[in-house]
Formats: C-alpha cells, structure tokens, sequence
C-alpha cells in the first residue's frame, strides 16, 4: 500500500503533522524506533502513577492557539511548577522570589532584597567574561554559589568558568512572593499522562514501533510520497559533516513503599558533591491521585543525572555553541534542497523546544505543506 505521508517518529511533531495530514484525508503511517509513542513526553503506568520516562515535563504556554489545541486530546489539571532546591540539606525556594532571600538573607522587604542583590553585583565590574561572572553579575555571589553553581557545573559538565555567559543571559529575580516557576498563561499536566493524549492524536493512524527507518530506509521511503522526519539531522545524513553535540541525561527510577518521599514534584540539589541534579517524584504532577481521584500508597522517585552525550546514547539538549551552530547550518543546507523528506522537530531542527514550541512548528509545517 502506498501512504501519502511517511511519519518517522510518534513523538510531539510526529503526532501533530500526522493527525493534521489525516484530518485533511491523507493516508499517513507513523513509525517508531521505540517501543511506546509519544518520544520523550512518554508517560507509563507504575501503581497507579504516570511517570515520566524520559524527564519531568510540564506543559505551559502563552500561546493560546497552542493551548487550545492540545486540549482536544487531554483535560489539562491546575499543575503548577513550584521547583524546591536543596543545598547541603537547607530547602530555598525557585525561581529567586522573596521566600528565597528571606531564607538567604534574613530580608523582609524587596527594597532590602534588592539592595542586597545590588551590593553583591557590582563585584563584576565591565563585561562578564564567562558564566561565573554573568550569573553574579544578575544575581550576587550568594545566590550563585549556593543555588547556580554547582547545579550548572553538573549539568553541563565543566566549570562555569569555562562555560559561556550566553548560557545564562537572564535569571528570574521576582520581588514577591511568587514561586510559579513558568510565567505561562496555560499550565498544566494532561490528566491520565502523556502517552493517553498522544494516542488520541493518534487516533485512526497506522502506527508501526521498533522499527528503525535509518536501517532501512531505501524501502521505507518507497512505501510514501513524502516522508516527515523528526530524527537526528546529523543521523539522516550520515554523519557527513561531523556529529552534533547533546547533553544527555539518565534517569535512577524506584518505586517506595511510602506515600511521600519529598513532598514536591521537583527538587534541585544545587551543591555540586551530590551527583544527581534533581529527583522528581511523579505523583505529585497529579497531586498523588490516581486517575479515579484515590490517594496512591506508595511513590516513585527519579534521580536525574546530566552526562556528555556519546553516539548511542539519547539526545536531550542541544549543545548551542557557534561551533554547533555552524555546523547544524550545513546539515540545515542539504535539508533546505530535500524534495521529498520534511526534516523537523526538536532533533530534525537541533533546537532545545519546549512542547508549546514543537506543537507550534508542527502546525506550521503541516499547515505550509497541507495548504
């Protein structure tokens, strides 16, 4: 049989183009080298809980054709990401807000706070030369060395002196009590997980796991007209140019025989002695209710840790330096004269998207392509 569309990838890009191209009665196939849909927003079902596989990922969005858009597939809860960080065993709040320089300092009013943060800057005098010095110059030395530092240093795995100060062009300072970590209209998480929206999206579209296109590709291609690529861009091609860098990340999961571990979805350990960067604990995205609305007994926990990403390990974020840059730009030139092949998604685009951002690009791509 011959499709009009060979989708390569059930994740977040994948999905939308596929259930758009469906919508305007196209024949489509999606294929996946895994053995779930729904790429790296994959929830699965341990006691009762949906816990995110491949990393805590909380819906939020200022856009409201976005927002609306998902909600065709998922009711989305009043979830809200109020992060905890744990230095050396002492609990401050995220972002930077009043509670955390309370903690901090001892302050009481924004005007103190804001002093206190004024004071500590001007000890970086001219124009921060590399990470260390852009984060006090936005936020004082006390805040970095406890709640920037050592967090940064794990997760890209070199010293801030050696990291670039572009990585942290801003940090949210708030002067209130707000500890909402996104400043998002739309929040929320899709209730019954992420992997039950992306099979709605998915719904009446042939969908083909453990299949891997690259392998075989010649006679993929032969099955569709065109095909919509949402891999690697330096894997589609061969690796002619080089690989692209990632930062990748591996999860220690455990199920407890406890209601609460830590009482919050997320908690960044911010000193740089303890490996891991955060530990999620996934009930709470749900706040520890099961989908018939019953306290769950036990939790799951993950342990994150940030690694150097080497071939055949998962990509997770982007390594945007100019020397990526630059060559993601050539892989970007062949995909430019692809006649055939659509190249888009988080690791077609080398772009650290946010979901909003993918969904967005989806419907753009469909809309450009269906029209």
């Amino acid at each position: 049989m011959k499709y009009d569309y060979l989708v390569v990838g059930a994740g977040l890009f994948g999905a939308v183009f596929a259930h758009e191209a469906k919508k305007q009665g196209k024949n489509v196939l999606v294929i996946d080298k895994r053995s779930s849909i729904a790429g790296n927003v994959y929830t699965e079902d341990v006691e009762g809980i949906h816990v995110h596989k491949y990393g805590a990922h909380i819906f939020h969005t200022n856009n409201k054709e976005v927002w609306d858009y998902v909600s065709q597939f998922a009711e989305f809860n009043r979830f809200t990401n109020s992060p905890v960080a744990n230095y050396k065993g002492e609990l401050y709040s995220l972002p930077f807000n009043m509670y955390t320089f309370n903690k901090m300092w001892g302050v009481v009013t924004p005007e103190e706070a804001a002093a206190k943060i004024e004071e500590q800057r001007r000890e970086i005098q001219g124009e921060p030369k590399n990470l260390e010095e852009q984060a006090i110059s936005l936020v004082g030395r006390d805040i970095y060395e406890r709640l920037v530092k050592g967090y940064t240093e794990k997760q890209w795995g070199r010293p801030c002196t050696e990291l670039p100060a572009f990585i942290i062009r801003r940090l949210p300072v708030r002067l209130t009590f707000d500890n909402n970590y996104f400043n998002a209209l739309y929040q929320g998480i899709p209730m019954g997980g992420y992997t039950k929206m992306v099979a709605h999206m998915l719904e009446g579209i042939e969908v083909i796991l453990d299949t891997d296109y690259l392998k075989d590709r010649a006679a993929w291609n032969e099955k569709a007209d065109k095909v919509v690529y949402t891999g690697a861009i330096d894997a589609f091609y061969d690796y002619v140019y080089g690989n692209l860098e990632y930062r990748s990340v591996r999860f220690e999961t455990e199920l407890l025989d406890q209601p609460n571990f830590q009482g919050n979805a997320a908690v960044n350990y911010t000193d740089r002695e303890t490996p891991w960067t955060r530990i999620i604990e996934h009930k709470w995205f749900e706040f520890g209710k099961d989908d018939q609305g019953n306290d769950i007994p036990k939790t799951v926990i993950s342990r994150e840790f940030s690694s150097e990403w080497k071939p055949g390990d998962e990509p997770y974020y982007p390594v945007n330096d100019e020397k990526n840059g630059t060559l993601y730009a050539r892989y970007k030139e062949l995909a430019d004269k692809e006649e055939k092949v659509i190249i888009g998604g988080r690791l077609g685009e080398y772009k650290y998207y946010d979901m909003d951002a993918v969904i967005a690009s989806a419907l753009a791509c469909a809309r450009k392509e269906l029209a």
